[in-house]
């Protein structure tokens, strides 16, 4: 079972190269690692990293924020291209040109050893004030945030990444920050039309919001089965790999400790979770993942699941 905890978690690497603890992480199954700019001098330090991880890890999954435009760009130091932002494409309107940009970004992004974009954003930039999406968003309208965001999946798919369209259902629509806390919001048919599009199109991967949605309980999606298994998997009919957004986030970390959080994301429908911050101990957040299995808190075919869908999405 252990090995099947550690399958469902993506972890942060704390520096520059490997620690000794999160080798024999990768060596036990680890699913994944997340890259920062904390993690990045140069191309060359990057692909001797991105080496190490799949030498310890055959098919772990290697990922990175990288959207372009404004946005930060964990791996400038290795010499990735800011390129451009969603904001600007969607103004343009010309999913040919967005898959362009996609490839070119999914193409360097893979020379340097790494497999996963979580992107693209298929949030609506519904509110002038939300302080999370703004450029990151295709625009404000569902149809043109849709085809975008399938033609930006594309062009990774085409470079041989693998895309997550995020943030389900939907973060366009707060007023808050979930880095700082954990924001409010509805839901419309709006919201979830560009994650309709993405399910029907065979993107790989979804990243939850940590925002909680009237008419959906008080629990943020990311921990929410209302959401994850009955409106993502069952209604909408996604099969692919199910992420969480950081749960080092506050919206998260003020209420739960990883551990639980990770134990309640997995009960939820999640299959991946992902904590970055570099000071927790992921071995602990697997070892609480196993104890909940043998105490009934968490169903083993639930894990069984999850870590079969991470190993066939796995390159």
């Amino acid at each position: 079972m252990k090995d099947l905890a550690a399958r469902c978690l993506m972890a942060g690497v704390p520096g520059t190269s490997l620690t000794g603890e999160l080798r024999a992480l990768l060596q036990g199954g680890l699913g994944g690692v997340m890259l920062f700019e904390r993690n990045v001098s140069s191309a060359q330090q990057l692909c001797s990293l991105t080496d190490s991880v799949r030498a310890d890890g055959p098919g772990v999954l290697i990922a990175t924020d990288a959207e372009g435009g404004v946005n930060t760009n964990h791996l400038a130091a290795a010499g990735l291209p800011q390129g451009e932002g969603n904001r600007s494409l969607g103004l343009r309107d010309d999913p040919g040109y967005t898959r362009q940009v996609a490839r070119t970004l999914g193409t360097s992004v893979a020379g340097l050893g790494l497999n996963v974009v979580f992107g693209p954003c298929a949030d609506l930039g519904s509110r002038p004030d939300n302080p999370i999406v703004g450029a990151r968003s295709f625009g404000a309208d569902p149809e043109l945030v849709a085809r975008h965001t399938l033609a930006y999946a594309e062009g990774l798919r085409e470079a041989g990444v693998i895309a997550c369209a995020k943030h389900f259902p939907g973060h366009g629509g707060t007023a808050e920050d979930s880095h700082l806390e954990l924001p409010a919001a509805s839901l419309s048919d709006d919201d979830l039309a560009p994650f309709r599009a993405a399910a029907r199109a065979g993107i790989p991967m979804i990243m939850t919001a940590h925002v909680r949605y009237t008419g959906y309980g008080d629990a943020p999606a990311t921990l929410n089965p209302l959401l994850v298994t009955r409106l993502l998997r069952e209604e909408i009919g996604f099969a692919g790999v199910v992420v969480t957004d950081a749960l080092e986030m506050r919206a998260i970390s003020d209420a739960f400790t990883p551990a639980e959080a990770a134990v309640a994301a997995l009960a939820a429908g999640v299959d991946l979770v992902l904590i970055g911050d570099r000071a927790v101990d992921i071995a602990q957040v697997r070892d609480a993942i196993v104890t909940a299995v043998a105490e009934g808190r968490l169903a083993q075919g639930r894990v069984e699941e999850a870590a079969s869908r991470i190993l066939s999405l796995a390159p």
